[in-house]
């Protein structure tokens, strides 16, 4: 196994598992010559797990989110020879079913891969799923394009989708489909036969979607097609200037936001991503200090 070069700072393991997004991209950019989004810790008693792995454990979807779009090795292998799914599944004790549940259908979009005979073997994840009560889980874990990103094709009755990609939300097994859900701004959800779909894992240069970690949160870009999505990102790479956002249009990006659950099955708002409604629902802060009474 090949050991990654980078090293991370001891407080930075600890920052990602909390999913502290302000801190980790900070030391990050502070050489992207260097390839510090797959950084391992200082030390070997961590088992050498990369930054997506931290993340993934702690079931900071968002985190995990900014560091696949950065670059990050999906199926890196620890010590142990864990990936991030795996690790996600067997060593998330303490985060609620909803929480793993999140992450481990965010990496099956972005193209986890299984390996046999191991901890990361398909079967294994199915038998923890089912273990777990998570049977919806493990049927989808259990088909070949149960979680993952696809591309339609072949589709006769509406050819106009033909080329636009999907997640598969939901598999059925009584009639061998799924349930997909469109990478569109309409979400549109639709039935299809696993003939009719081709995965495509979604890249830093072919995301399907954009989250962007501005002034303190993150805003989820959606688009009409792959394409606008990779003319946008392909903008950020060459440093062009964005596009300016009003008030008005940042609300509606933050509220679009609230639909990166529905597209990975669940429901609420993603770990790590705040909608218009909490950011409307936010108390103000009051000035403190007494007034000074004005002598006579």
């Amino acid at each position: 196994m090949t050991r990654l070069r980078f090293v991370m700072p001891g407080y930075l393991h600890e920052a990602t598992f909390k999913g502290d997004i302000k801190s980790v991209l900070r030391w990050i950019n502070l050489d992207r010559t260097e390839d510090r989004v797959n950084a391992i810790p200082e030390t070997s008693e961590k088992m050498d797990t990369s930054l997506i792995q931290v993340a993934a454990i702690g079931c900071q979807a968002a985190l995990v989110t900014l560091l696949l779009q950065l670059g990050a090795d999906i199926d890196y292998r620890n010590n142990a020879g864990q990936t991030a799914i795996s690790l996600v599944i067997i060593r998330s004790p303490f985060a609620s079913a909803e929480d793993r549940n999140e992450v481990v259908r965010l990496l099956l979009i972005w193209g986890a891969s299984f390996f046999s005979n191991s901890d990361s073997s398909r079967e294994s994840f199915v038998c923890r799923a089912r273990n777990d009560c998570q049977h919806e889980l493990a049927d989808l874990l259990e088909s070949e394009l149960g979680g993952r990103r696809c591309e339609i094709v072949n589709l006769s009755p509406r050819p106009e989708l033909n080329g636009k990609t999907c997640v598969a939300d939901e598999y059925l097994p009584g009639s061998n489909q799924y349930r997909v859900t469109l990478e569109t701004k309409s979400k549109e959800a639709l039935i299809l036969d696993p003939e009719n779909m081709r995965r495509r894992d979604r890249t830093p240069q072919d995301c399907g979607c954009y989250i962007e970690f501005r002034n303190g949160r993150t805003i989820r870009h959606n688009f009409d097609s792959s394409e606008d999505c990779q003319a946008f990102v392909s903008a950020l790479n060459r440093g062009e200037a964005r596009p300016a956002v009003t008030e008005e249009a940042e609300a509606r990006a933050e509220q679009a936001a609230a639909e990166l659950l529905a597209e990975l099955g669940l429901d609420g708002p993603p770990s790590g991503v705040r909608t218009g409604d909490e950011q409307a629902g936010k108390p103000k802060k009051k000035k403190g200090g007494k007034k000074k009474k004005k002598k006579k």
